[in-house]
């Protein structure tokens, strides 16, 4: 598969695919390929685009942000997180010291915290002419 901006190299790809649950379903019509699908949701996390924007290369964008959320239900993309963090730690690719992540240290606008909305006022700014005394010497 060749190397896209937005995708998977082999090797990050390798890591992750023993974590991800079975290719094959046991009943059913079998998934689009799990990598083409993991390409497609790392795609739209990188650009922030909707869903309905995903190119076709990564298949029907109902289907790719379908496994995305049923992932997410299931506890996957946590179990998947933690074993990637295990291995890295394992391999000594992960230090403590430098790397974590503090919640507490991100802050949201308070409209994003459902705070209640006030109506602001428009101000109108007005040039004020500002006269310095004259010294006179």
């Amino acid at each position: 598969m060749s190397k896209r901006r937005h995708e998977l190299t082999d090797e990050q790809w390798q890591r992750l695919e023993p974590l991800l649950p079975p290719q094959k379903p046991k009943t059913g019509h079998p998934n689009l390929d799990h990598r083409t699908v993991v390409n497609g949701i790392v795609w739209i996390l990188r650009t922030g685009a909707p869903w309905r924007d995903l190119p076709e290369r990564y298949g029907k964008w109902q289907t790719v942000s379908s496994r995305f959320y049923r992932w997410q239900k299931a506890g996957i993309w946590q179990q998947v997180f933690a074993q990637l963090q295990q291995m890295s730690a394992a391999d000594g690719h992960l230090d403590w010291e430098v790397h974590y992540v503090d919640g507490s240290v991100i802050r949201a606008h308070q409209h994003a915290a459902g705070a209640k909305k006030v109506a602001l006022k428009r101000k109108r700014w007005v040039a004020v002419k500002v006269v310095s005394a004259r010294n006179s010497t």
